[in-house]
């Protein structure tokens, strides 16, 4: 079925070449990923002018486990993005699968009245959400560039170091952009977020605890797996607890395959990321990848910032400055549990659109904080939660009495089915109680 698409995603997107003497903005948004994009296309849907900045030139590979659940489809929906994203290879994914280091496996189903999850590689996911921006920018009269590395901010200091504007290269010319409010979508790494926390703020960019590093390869023709639809697969290993490994069809016969742990518990590890996943697929699975073959050129690492709570007062890091939001990666936001990014990436650039609307001309830090307040009502209860599910599986004997008693257990079962999409259920999961009761009883 797959393989008669044109792969449209590996094209170039060409873009207008902006005047040298356009400069003002309404919005400047610093990365061109899912999050970027899709505040993209929500600002100019509002009639914004928008410049959109992206370090990367389309087509471009994004390292991530690739897997898109129902909260960013929604938003994709919202966006009209669905109906193109499933001409692309794609694997739908129904349930699932949880194993523990006794080989004992669990299968849970996605509730029928949830939107159904997908897995696109990321070359063309990112493509499509960027190529829409691309349209959807320059028909409202903004601007998108390729290849501009954001290298400074521009600082009112006079003004409670307001940020006004960004400076960059696109690739040896040097360009100054103002506007009445910077959103840092740069990802893990974005020089938005990295002036806003420690150059202003004076705060911790990296908190190991809540940092996480994963490693990812493309495998063809893995062992029981159905190409079109199915489950994905999270494993609890040996050597690698409180990690995790995935294995995650993307169609067109290929899985995407890798394991995520935070940096402070790789420092406890005897071997890095690279020889962990190698370990895995030689010792632990070799029945299923007897006859895969590895993808050349697709072992790649990155890391992920978690929205995982860590103040009292904010609970999250800092997504705002003075004239600036945080959004996706760049805000730290990615689920503690599941590894998985995106939803919230769109979630957030649409609250932080609506919220320049709300506050046009003026979005201080106190328009900043209103808006991380509404991110943290939003999503609070689930990062929580998720966190502490995070936590449950440093415990090795947890794990496998978890799984283990759910093997055999429906009501255990309806909870994970139900934890996937429902913070209730996730707080049943996370209540020491009510996990008691569920497990012993």
């Amino acid at each position: 079925m797959t393989d008669k698409i044109e792969p449209f995603w590996k094209e170039n997107i060409p873009n207008k070449k902006i005047p040298n003497n356009k400069t003002e903005f309404d919005i400047i948004i610093v990365g061109g990923g899912p999050a970027g994009s899709s505040a993209a296309c929500y600002a100019a849907n509002e009639g914004l002018k928008v410049l959109l900045l992206e370090k990367e030139i389309y087509p471009r590979d994004k390292v991530c486990g690739d897997a898109v659940g129902g909260k960013a489809l929604k938003h994709l929906e919202e966006l009209n993005l669905l109906d193109e994203l499933k001409k692309s290879p794609h694997f739908i994914f129904d349930s699932v699968i949880f194993s523990n280091t006794k080989n004992e496996k669990v299968k849970v189903n996605i509730k029928e009245s949830e939107v159904t999850g997908y897995v696109y590689p990321r070359i063309n996911f990112d493509w499509i959400l960027f190529n829409e921006a691309t349209k959807k920018v320059e028909e409202n009269g903004g601007y998108v560039i390729q290849n501009f590395r954001v290298n400074n901010l521009l600082i009112d200091t006079e003004n409670n170091n307001r940020i006004i504007g960004v400076k960059g290269k696109n690739g040896s010319e040097e360009r100054k952009f103002r506007a009445s409010m910077i959103i840092g979508a740069g990802g893990v790494n974005c020089p938005v977020a990295k002036t806003v926390l420690t150059e202003i703020n004076n705060e911790e960019f990296i908190k190991k605890e809540h940092w996480s590093t994963s490693f990812r390869q493309y495998w063809k023709n893995v062992q029981n797996i159905n190409y079109e639809k199915g489950a994905i697969e999270f494993h609890y290993v040996d050597g690698v607890i409180p990690g995790y490994f995935w294995i995650f069809p993307v169609g067109e016969n290929t899985c995407n395959v890798g394991l995520g742990i935070t940096l402070k518990d790789l420092k406890n590890k005897d071997m890095k990321l690279k020889e962990l996943q190698n370990y895995i697929i030689t010792e632990k699975f070799a029945d299923r990848f007897k006859n895969a073959k590895l993808v050349k050129n697709s072992g790649k690492g990155w890391q992920l910032p978690l929205g995982s709570p860590r103040k009292p007062k904010m609970k999250l890091r800092r997504m705002f400055g003075n004239g600036c939001l945080l959004i996706g990666d760049a805000g730290s936001l990615v689920d503690p549990f599941t590894g998985e990014g995106i939803g919230n990436a769109l979630l957030s650039a649409k609250i932080a659109i609506k919220n320049y609307k709300k506050n046009k001309g003026d979005f201080d830090v106190k328009a900043g904080e209103i808006y991380q307040k509404e991110i943290w009502d939003i999503l609070g209860k689930e990062l929580t939660n998720s966190f502490k599910i995070q936590n449950y599986t440093r415990k090795r004997w947890l794990i496998n009495w978890f799984i283990g008693k759910a093997q055999r257990k429906p009501q255990l079962q309806r909870i994970l089915s139900e934890s996937l999409t429902s913070k209730e259920a996730q707080r049943q999961l996370t209540s020491p109680w009510l996990l008691f009761k569920n497990l012993v009883f």
